[in-house]
């Protein structure tokens, strides 16, 4: 210890100190930042909104009277879009993600297709829209229907729920496969009765988030020619149908005051919707973190 320069290390342990206080308020400063702006837009969505919700708002139809507009079909069309997105992009997209983790060779060819699958969560859900009217609206003759759109919005979702199941695997512990094989488990058993319960909590948290993107988006709609306003609700897959984030869009775009208040009634329940999405997540994620 006598050859450490006591106030050489003082001089530096302060020097740290500051950066570290520094950075510590620039973080603090940018978390407030966006805390304020979020404030800010609830404030107005709700003072804005609440006055309109009732009973008649959630079970009317659209209107081109914004006292009469209701969000009924809207809201029935987009519970029957998750219909169709949920099973259809958890089930490729965490089939996707075992093959790539726990079959496919390590190999540039399998980088690659990683590589690719990251790059494509990035991409704007316009160029999503475009693939589905390429292929399911005109080659599969699927029209605007809610098969048509559950299919181009499960493409739009898949690399996010493809790369959170492959982290989610990734990271669990090799002893956990190491005692199943151990115990004579094949590899299937292993990955069916280990890797993916133990898995379920990262995959559901990257699942229920892609998923509430996929509800709110509005781009990938308007390109496959979703209507705005129908006066009837969807009886099956193939049918014609409008989504929450259509009607809103339809209602914020119009010139009258009325209905920018009717808009911001139907984000409130568009919120509420997933508020109700990321409470059953919660709970099942901390179900399956209670077992493993």
């Amino acid at each position: 210890m006598k050859y450490i320069d006591q106030q050489l290390v003082v001089k530096r342990m302060n020097g740290r100190n500051l950066v570290n206080k520094l950075f510590k308020g620039i973080f603090m400063l940018a978390t407030l930042v966006s805390l304020l702006f979020l404030a800010i837009l609830l404030y107005r969505i709700g003072t804005q909104g609440i006055s309109h919700l009732s009973w008649d708002f959630l079970t009317n139809f659209a209107s081109r009277f914004p006292e009469k507009a209701g969000i009924k079909a809207a809201l029935v069309g987009s519970l029957w879009l998750m219909a169709v997105v949920a099973p259809t992009s958890i089930i490729l997209g965490v089939g996707s993600a075992i093959y790539l983790e726990e079959y496919a060779k390590k190999n540039r060819i399998t980088a690659f297709i990683r590589t690719n699958i990251s790059n494509l969560a990035g991409v704007p859900s316009v160029v999503f829209g475009l693939l589905g009217l390429t292929i399911f609206v005109r080659a599969l003759s699927l029209g605007n229907s809610v098969l048509a759109a559950g299919f181009t919005m499960s493409l739009l979702i898949l690399p996010v729920i493809i790369v959170a199941a492959q982290e989610s695997i990734r990271a669990i512990p090799g002893e956990l496969r190491d005692a199943s094989f151990g115990m004579g488990a094949t590899k299937w058993q292993t990955i069916v009765k280990v890797i993916l319960p133990a898995a379920i909590p990262g995959i559901l948290t990257g699942s229920i988030l892609a998923l509430s993107r996929a509800i709110g988006e509005t781009a990938p709609l308007i390109v496959i020619g979703v209507p705005v306003i129908i006066q009837f609700l969807p009886s099956g897959v193939m049918d014609t149908f409008t989504a929450l984030p259509m009607q809103i869009y339809d209602w914020s775009s119009r010139p009258q005051q009325e209905f920018q208040v009717v808009a911001a009634a139907g984000i409130i329940v568009l919120m509420v919707v997933l508020l109700l999405m990321n409470t059953v997540a919660a709970v099942i994620r901390n179900k399956f973190q209670k077992r493993y």
